[in-house]
């Protein structure tokens, strides 16, 4: 009775993971919000990392988590890097295109919990006297987090909970 107890459990185990290894390892995730400013207000907020400290979520999750800048403070080559408890892990946040007023692309990459790399786009498109403000992460998830998301929390759902909060927090400091 233990062995066949023992065998179903082997087949359920491997039946997830045969499940996981065969879920698309590329993930979107994508959040807007529409300003009553314009894009060029909103735009220094976005591509100045010092700024970006102000009103993103993640800096809400550890505030005494550390954090170092490098080449330059705003636009293409700006460098964020960070290490905070483990719900915010180790990581950096690097501008590689900065289209003033109209688009930044970040690349992120995330030593722990997991390695990993994904690609931040905020695009800015004005809508008469308002900005509508997309923030866009695209990216290859290996085995381990894909594992997580499925057993564990919902990456579009947890993630993009943080774009809202965070648009939300830009939103209004940039209304102001």
């Amino acid at each position: 009775m233990i062995n066949i107890a023992m065998i179903v459990v082997a087949l359920l185990v491997a039946a997830l993971l045969i499940y996981v290894a065969l879920k698309p390892a590329d993930f979107m995730i994508q959040r807007s919000t529409t300003i009553k400013a314009s894009p060029e207000k909103v735009f220094p907020l976005i591509d100045g990392l010092h700024m970006m400290q102000t009103w993103s979520a993640w800096e809400k999750v550890d505030p005494g988590m550390k954090r170092s800048y490098s080449g330059g403070t705003s636009g293409k080559g700006a460098k964020y890097a960070w290490e905070g408890n483990r719900e915010i892990g180790q990581g950096s946040l690097e501008i590689t295109e900065s289209t003033s007023p109209s688009k930044v692309t970040l690349s992120l990459d995330f030593i722990k919990p997991f390695a990993g790399h994904s690609v931040v786009e905020f695009s800015l498109q004005a809508e008469g006297e308002n900005t509508v403000v997309t923030q866009t992460m695209w990216g290859t998830s290996t085995f381990i987090p894909r594992l997580m998301c499925s057993l564990f929390f919902d990456q579009n759902k947890m993630i993009g909970g943080k774009f809202e909060e965070g648009l939300a927090s830009l939103k209004a400091i940039a209304e102001q």
